[in-house]
């Protein structure tokens, strides 16, 4: 296990790691995870072979935006609530067009 850092989640502070996956069998069947009942974002270290994404540090970080687009909707209420919150295309979209999304907002002033 690697803590790669603590990050403020709507007041709650959380822990984002790495974990291989022999170590944690939450990862048998996933990249990565959050667990609101711990406060933890966690990403599989993926070691680079011939069958690996070509840039795993880009890979890497999209796991770890999706975990915490996870826990900030976990920490609104909304991973009770709402169906659309726990909804892993649209977890999935917000992590890969955040960088983008910021990028326009930042280039408006929005920001």
């Amino acid at each position: 296990m690697h803590k790669l850092c603590n990050v403020d989640v709507l007041g709650t502070e959380y822990t984002v790691e790495e974990h291989e996956r022999k170590e944690d069998e939450s990862l048998e069947n996933a990249d990565g995870y959050c667990d609101h009942t711990l406060c933890k974002c966690v990403v599989r270290i993926i070691e680079p072979d011939k069958n690996s994404l070509g840039n795993l540090e880009a890979y890497k970080k999209k796991v770890i935006r999706h975990e915490l687009i996870h826990a900030f909707l976990t920490e609104s209420g909304l991973n009770c609530e709402a169906e659309w919150a726990t909804n892993e295309e649209m977890i999935d979209w917000i992590a890969y067009q955040f960088p983008k999304l910021l990028k326009a907002f930042t280039q408006v002033g929005a920001i």
